[in-house]
């Protein structure tokens, strides 16, 4: 609990939210370990400028720390490609500035750091030097594993420079057109959570390259409609139900020579999800996951011939898929450690020859992640809700034989971690309720060396210091969901008076692999809210994430529809306290809590007193194969379930004001999803109101127009929830 009686009492504004410095203090990027783990690094946003990031190393021996690249000294302030922007779009970090991205050489002595269009080479000594590369725009750029090349991709073809003679090479030649090299196709950006599309054995030795040609994917005209113009792109995006990019993969030497194509499969319709090489470079691990998502193969491939063999497969049970993980790691004896929900929760596995064993079992969910292997001690590290579904925690067992499971971060908070390659020390960023991002150094039993970014509200100099008088505090607690479940839902409302009943900001997301309510810091829009005089609320939904499998298949075939009755679940339940005015809730929702805002008020007329949809999306057909397909089946085969789900049919049942926004440029949800939404409506004589902004994508913000974004929502609101006129 914030109890600091130094703060000052002071109002926030709107203004202020989305003014530097930001309110919840410095926002580091990309934490990393040095191979070496003498030092830390990151991306620090700057106080005057906090959506441009420079390069940042702390030594961990000295607690020091010094900027290795500045980004406005060395920034060319060349406009990015339509590439780099989708790219991202794709990683959500869309109207960033400066640094994005860097790589550590194997040495531990510089990092390659891409910055506008060119590759710098920074040094530990302060020296930074530029490689001699050719001009343009260069994505997914890294240095080899063992140091001696860099790489990237430039034109849609892969480079690969050697280092000792600065000379650049393109080790692939025919890509153009539709055809790339080395870059990940859109739906393993958007939906698979992989983002590049090329990978370095451990010595170098080889580098296994992606091909895909984009001819088969349908062509959408998408207009990006700017302030003072349009521009007009032919984007191959692959619509549910209809043809994806094919995928090849090859394997090739660094300078492109003795390459071979692996075998796949004779199924060209497949997803290349994850691609990894074991520790000796003798084998190429290949996940291949079939259209439908319900099978999901590892492949052992011979990098030298390509020829490949299924090593084993997960499969999902009826009515459900199979999500994909990061956790598949190789060891040095070669088994493998692997995530599962084979058994109703995501655990983790280990595979050794040809045997199976259960590492964490329970009711409880490790994320699909492998945070880090200590295989001198033989212990794995990972993330996990063991403690509780509203905390995060990082977790130790051994791998080599069954053990206890340990916590090694404090109770109370929800963490994030990163460890380097021995397992060794750990990188810990945490937030709870009452405080923003900190981020610690710890060793392997999660006892803290030092402070990264302490970040305390309660320093005189943080941001958020004048403001703490006036902090509200958040309140947790469950609800019976219509079918029985237990419903997580987090509360914040103002000092209340005895008999004064409040408006409701009923937020809500809904859609799966997300949760919400958790004991995080939440921001400072929470906060300006609620000096408004509302009470903001939350709930999670069956479908979210982090709940066991069984939760969240509750919407194959299905969506809005079990999300939808527990959502207004939550309302009526929020209806039912004493202190809320039941004819003065208003909801809102950006994405899929946009497109669930459209359903909530077609399901509930007259529960909400107004709802925002923010970038909803309208009828699953517009969207993407890769996500739309996992929860939604193939629309040719499954129309009824479409109809059944999109937002089209029911909207003359919408009866509540309404506000639907989108950003003119999104290659997400397409604007022609909202455009289709106010054509029903109108044709239906829908009463609503609309908001555009030119030149903006999926995510809409930024300077000046955060606030103008939220003055226009609470404005709406408001007038919604004003006392009715005399």
């Amino acid at each position: 609990m914030i109890d600091d009686a130094a703060a000052q009492a002071k109002e926030l504004t709107l203004e202020r939210l989305f003014a530097s410095p930001d309110l919840a203090g410095t926002t580091p990027r990309k934490l990393t370990l040095s191979p070496d783990g003498k030092f830390v690094t990151l991306l620090r946003n700057r106080a005057d400028e906090k959506e441009r990031f420079d390069l940042w190393a702390m030594d961990t021996r000295t607690g020091q720390w010094r900027m290795l690249v500045d980004s406005k000294k060395l920034g060319t302030g060349a406009a990015l490609s339509e590439a780099e922007k989708m790219q991202r779009e794709r990683a959500r970090i869309g109207g960033t500035r400066g640094i994005v991205s860097y790589d550590w050489s194997a040495d531990s002595q510089s990092v390659l750091v891409p910055l506008e269009g060119e590759l710098y080479l920074a040094r530990l000594d302060g020296r930074v030097h530029k490689l001699a590369a050719a001009a343009g725009p260069k994505l997914n750029a890294v240095i080899s594993p063992s140091g001696r090349f860099a790489s990237y991709v430039q034109d849609q073809n892969l480079v690969v420079m050697d280092l000792a003679s600065g000379t650049p090479k393109r080790v692939t030649e025919d890509g153009a057109g539709t055809v790339h090299w080395g870059e990940a196709e859109f739906v393993a950006q958007e939906e698979m959570d992989r983002s590049t599309g090329y990978w370095w054995s451990r010595d170098d030795s080889r580098v296994a390259v992606e091909r895909f040609d984009e001819a088969p994917v349908g062509v959408v005209t998408r207009a990006a409609i700017g302030a003072e113009g349009t521009n007009i792109y032919q984007q191959r995006y692959p619509k549910a139900g209809t043809a994806n990019a094919l995928v090849e993969l090859y394997v090739m030497r660094p300078d492109g020579s003795a390459k071979v194509k692996v075998d796949l499969g004779a199924e060209t319709d497949i997803y290349l999800a994850r691609v990894d090489w074991s520790r000796d470079g003798k084998t190429l691990y290949v996940q291949r996951q079939n259209r439908d998502q319900t099978v999901l193969d590892l492949l052992a491939v011979d990098p030298a011939t390509g020829t490949s063999s299924v090593l084993f497969s997960e499969k999902s049970g009826a009515k459900s898929w199979v999500n994909l993980s990061n956790a598949l790691t190789p060891l040095d004896d070669g088994s493998l450690l692997w995530w599962s929900e084979r058994e109703g929760h995501g655990h983790l596995y280990r595979f050794a020859r040809g045997k199976w064993t259960q590492l964490t079992k329970g009711d409880w969910e490790v994320t699909p992640d492998v945070v880090g292997v200590d295989q001198a001690r033989g212990q794995v590290f990972f993330l996990g809700n063991k403690d509780g579904v509203l905390e995060r925690h990082l977790y130790a067992t051994s791998y080599r034989k069954s053990g206890a499971v340990t916590r090694l971060t404090e109770a109370g908070w929800w963490n994030g971690v990163v460890m380097d390659p021995a397992g060794t020390r750990a990188i810990v960023t945490r937030s709870s309720p009452d405080q923003p991002s900190q981020v610690y150094l710890a060793d392997a039993s999660g006892k803290r060396i030092a402070w990264v970014n302490e970040n305390a509200v309660t320093a005189a100099d943080h941001p958020y210091h004048p403001y703490l008088a006036n902090h509200h505090e958040r309140s947790f607690g469950t609800i019976k969901g219509p079918d029985g479940s237990d419903l997580h839902w987090e509360m914040v409302s103002p000092k209340r008076e005895p008999g004064k009943r409040y408006p409701v900001f009923f937020q809500h997301y809904g859609g799966p692999h997300s949760q919400t309510v958790s004991k995080a810091w939440g921001g400072a829009l929470q906060q300006y809210i609620v000096d408004r005089g509302y009470i903001w609320f939350q709930i999670d939904n069956r479908g979210s994430a982090n709940r066991g499998k069984a939760f969240e298949d509750a919407i194959w075939h299905a969506m809005g529809s079990v999300e939808v009755e527990d959502q207004i679940a939550g309302a009526n339940y929020v209806k039912s306290l004493d202190f809320v005015d039941p004819a003065k809730i208003v909801t809102y929702g950006w994405s899929y809590g946009g497109y669930m805002t459209l359903k909530m008020l077609e399901a509930a007329p007259g529960v909400f007193a107004a709802g925002v949809a923010g970038a909803p999306v309208s009828k699953w057909e517009l969207y993407d194969t890769h996500y739309t397909e996992r929860y939604m089946g193939d629309p040719t085969k499954v129309a009824a379930a479409y109809k059944r789900s999109d937002t089209i049919g029911d909207a003359s049942k919408i009866a509540d004001p309404l506000l639907l926004i989108h950003g003119m440029a999104d290659d997400n949800v397409v604007l022609e999803h909202t455009t289709a939404m106010a054509a029903t409506l109108q044709q239906q004589k829908v009463p609503f109101e609309m908001m555009l902004y030119p030149g903006h994508t999926h995510k809409v913000g930024g300077p000046g127009v955060s606030e103008h974004l939220w003055t226009t929502i609470l404005d709406f609101l408001d007038r919604q929830t004003a006392p009715a006129k005399p």
